[in-house]
């Protein structure tokens, strides 16, 4: 059964790091391109960024030039390196693969239906 699993979250002040990973249990990441949203409570859920097989990166506008999306193929997992974190930050953050192609259709991916429980981030002081 395939199942994506996401790790890294935490409790951070404004202006700190994280570095959330993503795997997957019966599913090869390094095939597709991969995609992290977030949603915070009370909103809709958003993408944040996707790159793609052959590493191309895109991030929402809120984000860029703080957070950095990777993969390591090697190991078949994706990274969101998170720094100059804000409170607006504040969301439980999945990842997901992009069902149509190994290109990003740009930072919101349209993700394959695999289960997901996601890692929370809070940002706060």
């Amino acid at each position: 059964q395939v199942q994506f699993v996401e790790s890294g979250g935490g409790l951070v002040q404004p202006g700190e790091s994280l570095r959330l990973s993503c795997a997957a249990s019966g599913f090869t990441l390094e095939a597709y391109a991969i995609g992290w949203f977030r949603q915070a409570p009370g909103k809709e859920r958003e993408g944040v960024s996707c790159i793609s097989t052959s590493g191309s990166k895109y991030y929402h506008p809120s984000v860029k030039g703080r957070f950095t999306i990777s993969r390591d193929n090697a190991k078949d997992m994706v990274y969101l390196r998170m720094n100059s974190l804000k409170p607006d930050d504040t969301a439980i953050y999945y990842c997901a693969a992009e069902a149509f192609s190994g290109y990003c259709p740009g930072y919101t991916v349209n993700p394959l239906d695999y289960p997901s429980q996601g890692t929370q981030v809070t940002v706060s002081s």
